[in-house]
């Protein structure tokens, strides 16, 4: 006998309507024919058939043998457990995805919310694929700690970002790094000045015309982008203050 609230148990759990069906039937034959399937949940041999090979795949029903007789027996409901748990985890790889996509709109402006390093990295691109030639691209930041999460692809990303033509400035924290690479800015195509040795900062900082990236270098590695005309004009005031207000070592 069918078990309405089950089957739509089964249901929510992301089974179709013949999965349900089929494999509560399957449970409560035990060891059975595609005949007896067919009859308990009253669908046609032809859709049994299609439905058991679909929950073969996901692992809830498994074939037994019997001298010439082939039967089918349900596997343990423990199984959708499993099912759910794998479900949930590609929403959860999904999900910086999916939060990207998601605007907070007013007018022309949104914030983004990316979270994981290949996420960033993909905001990065988006940073030098958009901005035109003569723009200012403009930076405060930790240069070890950026290099330290993909050496390999920040190397490669500032190479292609040097060929550009922008106008790249840098506002970096004290680092045999960066005054490495204030001796070599011309090679980075970047003006280059170090902050006081002072200021301590986990986070880089970008302003283009088009955004402002905040990047969280730490544990955890996340990116918020934000796309307001007033926004991003006041981070170019602030960022010009402070450039302005620190003189290269003479």
């Amino acid at each position: 006998m069918k078990n309405n609230s089950l089957i739509d148990t089964l249901n929510e759990l992301g089974l179709s309507k013949n999965e349900s069906n089929v494999y509560f039937s399957c449970l409560s034959l035990g060891s059975a024919t595609i005949i007896d399937i067919a009859r308990a949940s009253e669908l046609k041999r032809t859709t049994v058939y299609s439905v058991i090979e679909s929950l073969k795949q996901k692992g809830l029903v498994n074939i037994e043998i019997n001298g010439f007789k082939r039967k089918f027996v349900a596997e343990d409901p423990q199984k959708l457990e499993i099912i759910l748990e794998t479900r949930r985890k590609k929403l959860r790889e999904a999900l910086p995805e999916f939060s990207a996509l998601y605007n907070l709109k007013g007018g022309e402006s949104f914030i983004k919310y990316y979270e994981g390093l290949e996420s960033v990295k993909g905001v990065y691109e988006s940073l030098i694929r958009d901005i035109r030639p003569h723009q200012d691209y403009l930076i405060i930041g930790n240069q070890d700690e950026w290099l330290r999460l993909d050496g390999e692809y920040m190397s490669d990303f500032m190479e292609r970002r040097a060929k550009l033509p922008i106008k790249i400035r840098m506002l970096l924290i004290e680092s045999e790094t960066s005054k490495d690479w204030k001796t070599k800015e011309r090679n980075f195509n970047a003006s280059i000045k170090i902050l006081p040795k002072s200021t301590k900062i986990k986070t880089n900082l970008v302003i283009t015309p088009q955004r402002v990236l905040i990047h969280q270098l730490v544990q955890p590695i996340i990116g918020i982008v934000i796309e307001n005309k007033s926004v991003i004009h006041m981070h170019q005031e602030m960022y010009e203050i402070i450039w302005n207000s620190i003189s290269d070592p003479e």
